[in-house]
């Protein structure tokens, strides 16, 4: 058993908590939405009213939080983690954040004298609950292996993809891939539909020929051929279109900074930022089928 904080119980974090506290380990769960640590609590975490509570005698502390403004602020701003943690804990950021901010974070856990690594996920809200999660890792070689057992309890596929960053750096090159691919995917089956080709045809033809991707065969935007899709709840996220703006964000900074060129992937910002501003933003990202359509405003 492994003594855990956990800081940031959102939609994705809620269920990261609870299967941490299934796996036997002892979860100290902290929030600024006392709702939320409520639930954490209903799932077998201890309530922590302060970040002290929290982290005071922890061996890990696990974060999910919205950006790295936050993250930043959360481990390094005055009694924050870093302040209050034991010495030889592991800090464990699972947030989606700038790989700038990602590797500054490390330097300064690295300078506190504490090991950190970055370890976003994919898989969305459904994978954190079912404890199916991605989780691509940044860090050295013994930050990996002390996070591995924890992140084995949250997801099935771990893979360290290197130096501090590079989980943010494999996080954000995968949803720009993502975002592209699911509008190219929406693109397709509403050529085929106007074309007087049903979607479920259009499907058994193209999952097997060279138009597969995940977009298509894992969560497709046309209602039908995947009953578990958001297309089949009204597109109902899943993952919303804002988060994957903040990916695209994020994408858009680093390629940027790094001299890459990714022109899709600035048209698919785009696409993505125009659905936010007129409001879609809590819409899932494959609702591009529904703009496609004119069915939204």
């Amino acid at each position: 058993m492994t003594k855990i904080a956990f800081i940031g119980l959102g939609n994705m974090g809620s269920g990261m908590c609870a299967n941490l506290c299934k796996a036997g380990h002892e979860v100290r769960a902290f929030d600024l939405n006392a709702d939320a640590v409520k639930v954490a609590e209903s799932n077998g975490a201890q309530a922590a009213a302060t970040i002290a509570e929290a982290v005071s005698d922890a061996d890990v502390i696990v974060s999910m939080l919205p950006a790295g403004k936050h993250v930043l602020s959360v481990y390094f701003g005055e009694d924050g983690v870093a302040a209050q943690a034991a010495k030889g804990a592991l800090f464990l950021d699972c947030s989606t954040i700038a790989v700038e901010d990602a590797r500054e974070a490390a330097s300064k856990a690295e300078a506190a004298g504490f090991l950190m690594a970055d370890a976003p996920v994919s898989g969305g809200t459904a994978a954190a609950d079912a404890g199916t999660l991605t989780f691509m890792v940044g860090g050295p070689d013994e930050a990996f292996t002390k996070a591995k057992p924890i992140l084995d309890a949250m997801g099935k596929n771990i893979f360290h993809a290197g130096a501090s960053g590079n989980g943010q750096v494999a996080k954000i090159a995968n949803n720009m891939l993502l975002g592209i691919s699911m509008i190219g995917t929406c693109e397709a089956f509403n050529l085929a539909e106007k074309l007087g080709l049903d979607a479920q045809t259009f499907y058994d033809i193209s999952s097997t020929a060279s138009g597969q991707c995940w977009s298509m065969t894992s969560y497709c935007p046309a209602p039908g051929p995947v009953p578990t899709a958001p297309s089949n709840r009204d597109y109902q996220p899943g993952f919303a279109v804002a988060m994957m703006l903040k990916d695209l964000h994020l994408a858009a900074g680093a390629a940027k900074t790094a001299g890459a060129q990714v022109t899709l992937g600035e048209m698919a910002e785009k696409i993505y930022a125009d659905l936010d501003a007129r409001g879609h933003g809590g819409l899932d990202f494959s609702g591009v089928m529904k703009d496609l359509k004119q069915e939204l405003g």
